[in-house]
């Protein structure tokens, strides 16, 4: 069995080192070049995206590039302190979390990982077409107007799935939240977080959050109401995106000012989107996986991890499922609950994130007695799930 697998970010290169344990051979297509740019945002790896990468021997890569920030300090937006609380209690036996880096470091290390492994992973490559082979592969066509064939094609091409489109003509559309991010990074910043630690701040107009790096620069993200369209947002400069932000701090306690104002050129913002459900995630030898299958707004902070979960999963299934229609039929039972439970839970975040006024009130009130337990104990089905590589899958259940 070959595999296709379109993109190059998070999901393809684990999926591709997947396959390979489990002894099928795989090629990953991404549209950008290998590596990137080294810029964007950055994000949390929990225990679970950890735990999965270990499953493929890949947590070690991500180990040495990240850092860790397992304690957690909220306040509000007037400085006062609401909770503390720690997130490296009772893991998942030795695997850590949670493990920081931007996220290009991390789809950089995974397809570096790949690539030593043998594993082609060619950049330049947009995906624009599928079609069935006389022989019941997947013909894919790239822009440049190349064909490759396989028995198999996997769709990690993220939220604006073309993969997801033809598999389902009708497919919904990832919905905007009406939120955007901006994310910044700031060297000698005049106000640090502890080592090990990242600061939340629920503010008056906006969650604001910031931690310090080992080598002394300060990360910080701010979740703010959007305000354009897609095409003002890709043409807005680091210089606009930080204006936005300062207005959403004003008003709070100064410690967002200060950050966001000591930022330079390194900032960007992001426009967020949610797919509730997605109808179909396979037809024939295709399927979609991570951000194609389940876009989550990051307030949960799990997208990433979701995605790698996924690469096993459809792996272990591809290896112990006869036939490859009955896998991803497989693959699906097992996943979609517990993707579609992180798109909820991740919107409900949200509300606590920008709220109204009045809201606003209710969420400083009710806050002390929502962190009672931590955010961690809060949800253990995110954080403590377990892959066993070694355990056999079963075949998909009949009568759905």
């Amino acid at each position: 069995m070959h595999a296709l697998i379109i993109g190059g970010g998070v999901a393809g290169p684990t999926t591709a080192m997947a396959l390979q344990k489990a002894g099928i051979t795989s090629a990953v297509y991404e549209a950008h070049p290998v590596g990137g740019n080294g810029r964007g945002a950055f994000l949390s790896l929990f225990e679970n995206g950890m735990d999965a990468l270990h499953a493929v021997d890949a947590d070690q890569v991500v180990l040495e590039q990240s850092f860790s920030a397992s304690r957690i300090e909220f306040a509000t937006g007037a400085g006062k302190r609401l909770k503390d609380c720690r997130l490296d209690q009772d893991t998942l036996g030795q695997i850590p979390g949670p493990r920081i880096l931007r996220r290009s470091e991390l789809c950089r290390v995974l397809s570096d990982e790949a690539i030593l492994r043998g594993i082609p992973v060619v950049g330049g490559k947009r995906f624009l077409s599928a079609a069935r082979t006389a022989t019941g592969g997947v013909a894919a066509t790239f822009d440049d107007g190349t064909v490759v064939e396989g028995d198999l094609l996997i769709g990690a091409d993220g939220i604006h799935s073309a993969v997801r489109n033809i598999i389902d003509a009708d497919a919904p559309q990832p919905a905007y939240t009406g939120e955007d991010i901006v994310c910044g990074y700031a060297r000698n910043a005049p106000v640090t977080a502890p080592d090990d630690t990242m600061r939340m701040i629920y503010g008056k107009q906006a969650f604001f959050a910031y931690l310090t790096t080992p080598g002394g620069d300060t990360w910080w993200f701010v979740n703010i109401p959007g305000e354009f369209g897609e095409v003002e947002v890709a043409a807005t400069t680091p210089g606009q995106w930080k204006g936005r932000a300062l207005e959403r701090v004003a008003g709070d306690d100064g410690v967002a000012t200060a950050l966001i104002r000591a930022t330079q050129d390194d900032c960007v913002g992001i426009r967020i989107y949610d797919l509730a459900s997605t109808p179909r995630w396979h037809a024939g030898p295709m399927v979609v996986i991570g951000d194609a299958a389940h876009t989550a707004s990051p307030n949960a902070g799990h997208g990433a991890a979701m995605a790698l979960e996924d690469s096993i999963v459809l792996a272990q299934c591809l290896r112990d499922v006869s036939g490859i229609e009955s896998a991803l039929e497989r693959f699906e039972q097992l996943r979609r609950g517990r993707a579609e439970q992180l798109v909820a839970t991740s919107t409900r975040m949200k509300k606590r994130a920008i709220p109204a006024p009045l809201q606003r009130l209710l969420r400083d009130f009710m806050l002390p007695r929502l962190l009672k337990d931590g955010p961690r104990n809060a949800a253990p089905w995110l954080t403590r799930h377990h892959i066993d590589w070694d355990e056999k899958v079963d075949a998909p259940a009949k009568g759905r």
